[in-house]
Formats: C-alpha cells, structure tokens, sequence
C-alpha cells in the first residue's frame, strides 16, 4: 500500500509504516494542485495541520482508505467530503494529553511564582527579589472548567499538591469527579467564585466561545487564569484588562484566537500575563505518540480492522447498514432534543427500542443516540467515539428492548436524566424513512425533527395556543406546524412548534411571564438553518 505523509511527524510512525511493508512517501511542501496529483494512487493520507483536505483531494483520490491527523484538530479536513467519499478519518486525541495536562501545571507555577517575569528582570541587570510575591498552590482552590481527559490530568497532579479540586462541566457525573477528588459545581459562576486559580479544558464552540468574559473574569477576582485548550473560549481583551486593572493577580495563556498572535493582541501588553505559542503538545513524546498512534491506525484501515479513533466510519456491517440507516438519524436527533429540554447535567442516558428495530443490530443506533446527547458540548462527538466518551465522563448508559409497540410499527426512545429529573423523547418513521417525533415527556405529538422548534408547557385553556402564535408572528418568526398533546381536558399541556426562524430571547422572556404558560424552551436541531 502506498502511504502518503504531507507534514512531518515522528520518524517512529514512519518506520511503523516501512516495517509493515508500505511504501512511504514524504512530501511536505506540496502546492494544492500537486497534492491533487499525488494522492491519485495514494491509499493513506497523513498530515497535521498545515495540509488541507478538501473536496477536491478526496473526489481525486479514487484509492484513498483513509486520512490519519496526527493530533487532535481536523478542522483542516472535510468529513462530509471524506463520509461521500467512503474514507476513514481518524485522529490520534490520546498522544499529547499528558504533555498538555504538564503544560497547563507549568504555567500554573508560571503564572503563580511569576517566574518568566523575574527571569527577565534578572537577565536584564536588576535583582528585583523584592518586586516578586508569588502565591503558593497548596490549600488553594483550582477551578477546572471542561473535565474530559486533559482536565482529569491537571486535577490528579495538582490535586496531589494540596490543592481543593471544584469542577464545572454539565456532562460529567458526580462520582466521576469524586473518583479525583474533586467537587462537581451546577454552574460556571460557582466554579468562578470558589476558584483561586481556574484551568480550562473545553474544546472551542459555540456555546463556549468567550465563555470566560468580563463578567465572570470579575468573578475570579483575586485569582489566575490558565488556558491551554483553545484560544477564543476567553475573551482575551477582557482578560488583558481584567489583569492590568489589578481585578486578577495574573493569566497564562498558551492558545489565542488568531494564530500565530497578532502583534498587537492586548495580552502581549501587560506584565502578568504570561504567553506561549502553543506549545502544548509540544514534546518529543507527545509528537512520537501521535505519529506512532496514527500509523496503528492507517495499519488496521488497511486490514479492514475497527479503527479505533475513527471520526466517520459506521460501526455496523455494511449489508445491514441501510435497514437501520434512516434510525440512525432519528435516534441522533432524539438525542438533540432530549437534552436540550433537559434542565441540569446529564448523569444517564437510556435508548429504548419497541417493534420491529428492537430485532436488529442497533450498536450505530445507540452511539447516535449518544452522540445526539453529547453534540451540544462535545468537540467532534460522533457515533464512533460517543460511547467511549460517555464511559470517560462516567455517564450510565442503558440499552432496553421490547418487540411490542404500542401504535406504531417501530419506536425509538432517548431519554437523558440524572438524580433529580428526566426527559424523553420518542421517534418513529413514517412511510418508512419520514422521521416524526411522537412523544416527549409522555404527551403524544406529531412534530417534524428539523431546524428551529420551540416546545412549550402550558395549561390546557383556550387562548394560550392564540397568545404564543401571536407573540411569534409579532417577532416575525414564522410557524412551519404546531402540535398540542395534552393528558387531560383543562390540566397541563405541551406544545411543539415547528419554525422557520430561530426565537429571540426577548421573546422566550416574553411567553415565559405569561401566567399560562409553565416555560419554554427553544431548540436548534444541526440538520437545519442554524
């Protein structure tokens, strides 16, 4: 097989490769056109960031199996192109997490000793020892914000220093956290206030895009800010004010928003902050384990074995794939919903089939429906890595089926709860590959599982359906279709609204005073406009 590499790793994946009997070529300074050429009879693709893996190289590549990224980030590859395409894309997200969780603890130290600070003073002539009081780490509080397997790193080494461990992530368990020692917080503002010193591990989305801005950097007044995950998650403007105003004693910041920084990012201006250029993964182990971890990867591809890192490849066998295909994305969006109307963490998600899908292989239906739950947060969660991701964060997943269902002919259930509530939400197919929605909560309904809906409890009276449709035309947000299930004559109903357009807060704020209406909720499905 003919193995393609157009960025450098470590010379160990490569020999990985040679010793197995493939041919490896290296070219790292290919053109776009000549990587169209080159990957012609190409059989695997590896690279790092600086290659792009577009459309165009994966419609060129008719012998491509597989692309491996030795690292984590793919966003320089397309995986629709790559899923059309009928090729692997597999990372290596293992490789480099001790050497993140070690950078993140150094600039920790960094930050709290102001070690680059005094080394710079001192290289310059001036024995400042009196201009430097640091702060020391034992019996203070480390807020870890994102608890995913470089967080529970920094948690174990720090935590082994004496430090009280509180951590904020909606999809860790309880006893997950308490296996390190560490405190679960309902909300990022708790884990702020009982923080002197706050470390962040979330990957970049939309969600937490300036997560960490003016308002909650004043919350950690008196502390430090440690980021080494993603550069956009903290508002950096605010973050260089927040330290020269004398609100925090001080940041270090390893990841930026624009890379390579801009010279004139704010923080590169202020004393007390410290900055990197990225060097997280940066070790010579790291780069060997990733190179080493890709090349097992491409290897298994090659065999037709399971690649374990695979971010788009169907876990099912390929004759019984299109049987549970159009339940594959029913069981996802399910998902979506379900945890969306979910007020708190999810602890437990459990995938109930009744009918005719309950006889078949529903492994990819499962980690769908996983992935469903997880994709609000989760970084490039998909059917392949859900369920490991579920095990990490020590979230209880159960798989029931029953070949009785009640009025329809097959029925999927995802439901996502924890110690305190829980919500479900009921699928089916119509006509055979028509998706419906026909439960949630219990009410039956008959919604359309796509784009913008608003789901809404409210008491069974007349007027109260007149008053949302009114509110939403007001705001010009077209309704598509509604449904009204309801479980007796004048109690508690629930409403679902198919939409044209997204709903503003101000008008959730507005159907929420109404005394009618017991709340609302709003929620934006990713197979639609978003």
């Amino acid at each position: 097989m003919n193995v393609l590499v157009t960025d450098p790793i470590a010379a160990a994946g490569i020999e990985l490769l040679e010793d197995s009997g493939h041919e490896v070529e290296k070219s790292y300074t290919l053109t776009d056109e000549e990587l169209l050429a080159a990957v012609k009879e190409t059989h695997a693709l590896i690279v790092r960031s600086g290659t792009e893996v577009t459309r165009d190289v994966f419609e060129a590549a008719d012998d491509l199996l597989i692309v491996g990224r030795a690292g984590i980030g793919v966003d320089n590859i397309d995986l629709d192109a790559a899923t059309d395409n009928g090729v692997i894309v597999a990372n290596a997200p293992e490789g480099n997490v001790r050497a993140a969780a070690e950078h993140t603890v150094a600039m920790t130290f960094a930050a709290a000793r102001s070690i680059p600070q005094a080394h710079s003073r001192l290289s310059s002539g001036t024995w400042a020892k009196g201009e430097f009081l640091g702060s020391e780490v034992n019996d203070k509080t480390l807020g870890v914000v994102g608890f995913g397997r470089v967080g529970q790193e920094v948690a174990k080494r720090l935590g082994s220093l004496g430090m009280d461990i509180v951590v904020f992530d909606p999809y860790i368990s309880e006893d997950r956290a308490a296996q390190f020692g560490a405190d679960l917080v309902d909300s990022l503002e708790e884990c702020l206030t009982n923080a002197d010193f706050l470390t962040i591990h979330t990957p970049l989305t939309d969600e937490t895009e300036n997560m960490i801005a003016k308002e909650e950097l004043a919350q950690l007044e008196g502390g430090y800010v440690v980021n080494c995950a993603r550069g956009g998650i903290v508002d950096e403007p605010a973050l260089a004010n927040a330290v020269e105003d004398g609100i925090l004693k001080g940041a270090a910041i390893d990841v930026f928003a624009d890379e390579p920084v801009s010279s004139d990012n704010p923080l590169l201006d202020v004393e007390n902050v410290i900055v990197t250029p990225h060097l997280g993964a940066s070790t010579e182990a790291a780069q060997e384990n990733v190179a080493v971890s890709t090349a097992e990867q491409v290897l298994a591809a090659f065999e037709g074995e399971p690649v374990v890192n695979a971010l788009n490849a169907p876990s099912v066998d390929e004759s019984s794939y299109p049987t549970i295909e159009p339940y594959v994305g029913l069981a996802d969006t399910a998902g979506e919903i379900a945890v969306q109307l979910l007020d708190g963490r999810v602890e437990s998600v459990e995938v109930s089939y009744a009918g005719d899908i309950a006889n078949k292989d529903i492994d990819l239906v499962t980690a769908s429906a996983l992935k469903g739950v997880f994709e609000p947060l989760e970084w490039q969660v998909n059917a392949v890595n859900a369920p490991r991701i579920a095990n990490q964060r020590g979230i209880e997943v159960v798989e029931t089926k029953t070949r009785r269902a009640e009025d329809f002919q097959s029925l999927v259930t995802v439901t996502a709860g924890n110690n305190e509530e829980s919500v479900g939400v009921c699928g089916t197919l119509f006509a055979g590959d028509d998706p419906r929605i026909v439960r949630i909560d219990g009410y039956r309904v008959d919604a359309v599982p796509h784009g913008h809906m608003l789901v809404a409890r409210n008491t069974d009276e007349p007027g109260v359906i007149g008053f949302i449709g009114s509110t939403l035309g007001e705001a010009d947000v077209n309704i598509a279709g509604m449904f009204n299930g309801r479980e007796t004559i004048g109690g508690e109903a629930l409403s679902v609204y198919n939409l044209d357009n997204e709903v503003p807060e101000s008008v959730l704020d507005r159907l929420d005073e109404d005394g009618r209406i017991m709340g609302t909720k709003y929620i934006s499905l990713d197979n639609g406009d978003n």
